[in-house]
Protein backbone atom coordinates (compact mmCIF):
# COMPACT_ATOMS: atom_id res chain seq x y z
CA UNK A 1 0.00 0.00 0.00
CA UNK A 2 1.11 3.60 -0.63
CA UNK A 3 2.61 6.23 2.35
CA UNK A 4 1.19 8.91 0.41
CA UNK A 5 -2.00 10.39 -1.41
CA UNK A 6 -1.43 12.65 -4.13
CA UNK A 7 -4.19 15.43 -5.00
CA UNK A 8 -5.07 19.04 -5.29
CA UNK A 9 -6.51 21.36 -2.97
CA UNK A 10 -6.96 24.76 -4.27
CA UNK A 11 -5.62 24.42 -7.43
CA UNK A 12 -2.34 23.11 -5.45
CA UNK A 13 -0.60 19.81 -5.56
CA UNK A 14 -0.61 18.31 -1.91
CA UNK A 15 0.34 14.77 -0.40
CA UNK A 16 -1.94 13.30 2.39
CA UNK A 17 0.71 10.97 4.26
CA UNK A 18 -0.03 7.85 5.76
CA UNK A 19 1.57 9.39 9.08
CA UNK A 20 -1.43 11.13 9.67
CA UNK A 21 -0.34 14.37 8.05
CA UNK A 22 0.19 16.85 5.25
CA UNK A 23 2.60 17.86 2.94
CA UNK A 24 2.55 21.10 0.22
CA UNK A 25 5.49 19.91 -1.67
CA UNK A 26 5.61 23.33 -3.48
CA UNK A 27 6.42 25.20 -0.35
CA UNK A 28 8.12 23.17 1.74
CA UNK A 29 5.42 22.86 4.47
CA UNK A 30 4.38 20.18 6.84
CA UNK A 31 0.93 20.31 8.39
CA UNK A 32 -0.52 18.34 10.88
CA UNK A 33 -3.42 18.60 13.73
CA UNK A 34 -4.46 17.59 17.23
CA UNK A 35 -0.82 16.23 18.54
CA UNK A 36 -2.19 16.54 21.97
CA UNK A 37 1.40 16.61 24.40
CA UNK A 38 0.47 15.63 27.62
CA UNK A 39 -2.63 14.26 27.05
CA UNK A 40 -1.10 11.34 29.07
CA UNK A 41 0.04 13.19 32.37
CA UNK A 42 -3.21 14.47 32.55
CA UNK A 43 -4.59 11.62 32.46
CA UNK A 44 -2.45 10.11 35.06
CA UNK A 45 -2.72 13.75 37.34
CA UNK A 46 -6.65 12.67 37.51
CA UNK A 47 -6.33 8.94 38.84
CA UNK A 48 -6.55 7.47 35.42
CA UNK A 49 -4.19 4.57 34.60
CA UNK A 50 -2.91 5.19 31.06
CA UNK A 51 0.47 3.85 29.95
CA UNK A 52 3.68 5.86 29.55
CA UNK A 53 5.24 6.70 26.30
CA UNK A 54 3.19 8.64 23.83
CA UNK A 55 4.84 11.66 23.49
CA UNK A 56 7.90 10.23 22.45
CA UNK A 57 6.37 7.61 19.91
CA UNK A 58 4.42 10.63 18.52
CA UNK A 59 8.00 12.73 17.95
CA UNK A 60 9.31 9.98 16.65
CA UNK A 61 6.53 9.15 13.81
CA UNK A 62 7.26 12.83 13.20
CA UNK A 63 10.63 12.86 12.83
CA UNK A 64 9.62 9.78 9.98
CA UNK A 65 7.94 12.23 8.49
CA UNK A 66 10.69 15.19 8.44
CA UNK A 67 12.73 12.67 7.00
CA UNK A 68 11.22 11.56 4.37
CA UNK A 69 9.45 15.21 3.51
CA UNK A 70 11.69 17.86 4.77
CA UNK A 71 9.97 20.62 5.46
CA UNK A 72 11.03 24.42 6.08
CA UNK A 73 7.52 25.49 8.18
CA UNK A 74 5.86 22.88 10.56
CA UNK A 75 1.81 23.88 10.95
CA UNK A 76 0.11 22.44 13.81
CA UNK A 77 -3.21 23.24 13.28
CA UNK A 78 -4.42 23.66 17.35
CA UNK A 79 -4.14 21.40 20.09
CA UNK A 80 -0.09 21.11 20.15
CA UNK A 81 -1.20 20.49 23.92
CA UNK A 82 -3.70 18.72 25.71
CA UNK A 83 -3.70 20.58 29.90
CA UNK A 84 -0.25 23.22 31.14
CA UNK A 85 2.73 22.40 30.15
CA UNK A 86 4.93 23.43 33.79
CA UNK A 87 6.75 20.39 35.10
CA UNK A 88 4.83 17.66 33.19
CA UNK A 89 7.02 15.06 31.92
CA UNK A 90 6.59 15.10 27.83
CA UNK A 91 7.80 18.85 28.45
CA UNK A 92 11.82 17.58 28.42
CA UNK A 93 11.17 15.20 25.78
CA UNK A 94 9.57 18.01 23.38
CA UNK A 95 12.41 20.43 24.07
CA UNK A 96 15.14 17.62 23.13
CA UNK A 97 13.25 17.07 20.18
CA UNK A 98 12.93 20.59 19.10
CA UNK A 99 16.93 20.99 19.61
CA UNK A 100 17.34 18.16 17.18
CA UNK A 101 15.42 20.56 15.04
CA UNK A 102 16.71 23.80 14.88
CA UNK A 103 15.97 25.20 11.78
CA UNK A 104 12.36 23.93 11.50
CA UNK A 105 10.14 27.01 11.62
CA UNK A 106 7.03 26.01 13.64
CA UNK A 107 3.76 27.69 13.77
CA UNK A 108 1.25 26.87 16.33
CA UNK A 109 -2.66 27.92 15.55
CA UNK A 110 -4.60 27.70 18.85
CA UNK A 111 -6.65 25.13 19.33
CA UNK A 112 -9.57 24.62 22.42
CA UNK A 113 -6.49 23.11 24.40
CA UNK A 114 -3.85 25.45 24.02
CA UNK A 115 -5.05 27.99 26.97
CA UNK A 116 -1.79 27.35 28.54
CA UNK A 117 0.73 27.48 25.40
CA UNK A 118 3.56 29.65 26.64
CA UNK A 119 5.28 29.68 22.76
CA UNK A 120 8.64 30.46 23.95
CA UNK A 121 9.29 27.41 26.21
CA UNK A 122 7.83 25.35 23.43
CA UNK A 123 10.23 26.91 20.72
CA UNK A 124 7.67 28.01 18.64
CA UNK A 125 5.36 30.77 16.94
CA UNK A 126 2.13 31.63 18.39
CA UNK A 127 0.32 32.34 15.00
CA UNK A 128 -3.18 33.17 16.53
CA UNK A 129 -6.82 31.64 16.14
CA UNK A 130 -5.63 31.49 12.05
CA UNK A 131 -3.81 32.24 9.25
CA UNK A 132 -4.02 32.81 5.40
CA UNK A 133 -1.14 30.86 3.56
CA UNK A 134 -0.93 30.49 -0.01
CA UNK A 135 -4.69 29.36 -1.30
CA UNK A 136 -5.24 28.03 1.95
CA UNK A 137 -7.07 29.49 5.64
CA UNK A 138 -5.69 27.89 8.15
CA UNK A 139 -6.79 27.16 12.07
CA UNK A 140 -8.13 24.71 14.48
CA UNK A 141 -12.22 25.36 13.77
CA UNK A 142 -13.66 23.47 11.02
CA UNK A 143 -15.67 26.42 10.03
CA UNK A 144 -16.30 27.08 6.05
CA UNK A 145 -15.24 30.58 4.44
CA UNK A 146 -16.79 31.76 1.65
CA UNK A 147 -13.84 31.82 -0.95
CA UNK A 148 -10.56 30.30 0.36
CA UNK A 149 -10.05 26.75 1.49
CA UNK A 150 -9.88 25.89 5.47
CA UNK A 151 -7.04 23.66 6.30
CA UNK A 152 -8.45 22.61 10.18
CA UNK A 153 -8.31 19.92 12.95
CA UNK A 154 -10.51 19.35 15.84
CA UNK A 155 -12.77 16.58 14.94
CA UNK A 156 -10.50 13.78 14.89
CA UNK A 157 -12.29 12.22 12.01
CA UNK A 158 -12.32 8.43 11.35
CA UNK A 159 -12.90 5.76 8.51
CA UNK A 160 -14.86 2.85 8.79
CA UNK A 161 -13.29 0.26 6.10
CA UNK A 162 -15.39 -2.66 4.52
CA UNK A 163 -15.21 -5.69 6.85
CA UNK A 164 -13.22 -4.55 9.84
CA UNK A 165 -14.95 -3.21 13.02
CA UNK A 166 -11.37 -1.14 13.66
CA UNK A 167 -11.67 2.83 13.17
CA UNK A 168 -9.18 4.19 11.44
CA UNK A 169 -7.46 8.40 11.67
CA UNK A 170 -8.71 9.93 8.23
CA UNK A 171 -8.86 12.94 6.38
CA UNK A 172 -11.91 14.44 5.67
CA UNK A 173 -12.25 15.62 2.01
CA UNK A 174 -15.24 18.84 1.88
CA UNK A 175 -15.86 21.22 -0.58
CA UNK A 176 -13.88 23.88 0.76
CA UNK A 177 -12.59 22.53 3.60
CA UNK A 178 -10.21 19.87 4.49
CA UNK A 179 -10.33 18.18 8.15
CA UNK A 180 -7.45 16.18 8.89
CA UNK A 181 -6.73 13.51 11.26
CA UNK A 182 -5.70 13.82 14.80
CA UNK A 183 -1.92 13.44 14.99
CA UNK A 184 -1.56 12.04 18.32
CA UNK A 185 -2.49 7.74 18.41
CA UNK A 186 -3.49 8.38 22.13
CA UNK A 187 -6.61 10.02 20.56
CA UNK A 188 -10.22 8.83 20.01
CA UNK A 189 -12.64 10.23 17.17
CA UNK A 190 -15.73 9.66 15.24
CA UNK A 191 -16.78 8.44 12.23
CA UNK A 192 -17.89 11.67 10.07
CA UNK A 193 -21.32 11.91 8.48
CA UNK A 194 -20.57 12.82 4.90
CA UNK A 195 -22.60 14.58 2.61
CA UNK A 196 -22.66 13.65 -1.18
CA UNK A 197 -19.39 14.20 -3.14
CA UNK A 198 -17.10 14.08 0.83
CA UNK A 199 -14.37 11.75 0.75
CA UNK A 200 -12.13 9.92 3.07
CA UNK A 201 -8.61 8.63 2.86
CA UNK A 202 -7.80 6.28 5.88
CA UNK A 203 -4.53 6.45 7.66
CA UNK A 204 -3.88 2.78 8.04
CA UNK A 205 -0.41 1.19 9.50
CA UNK A 206 1.60 4.13 7.58
CA UNK A 207 -0.28 3.29 4.42
CA UNK A 208 -2.92 5.86 2.61
CA UNK A 209 -6.30 4.40 0.90
CA UNK A 210 -8.67 6.76 -0.73
CA UNK A 211 -12.29 5.65 -0.19
CA UNK A 212 -14.44 6.21 -2.82
CA UNK A 213 -16.41 9.66 -2.69
CA UNK A 214 -20.08 9.29 -0.97
CA UNK A 215 -22.29 8.88 -3.55
CA UNK A 216 -24.43 11.80 -4.72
Amino acid sequence: MDTEWHTGLAGEPVLLLGGRALYRPQVRALLLADLHLGKGDTFRRAGIAVPGGGTAHDLQRLDTLLATHPARVLWILGDLLHGPAPRAHWLAAWQAWRARHPELRIRVLRGNHDRALDADALGVEDAGIEQRDGPFLLRHDPRPTRGVHVLCGHLHPLAALPGLRRRWPAFWLREGLSVLPAFSAFTAGVVPRQRPGERLVACVEGAVIALPPWPR
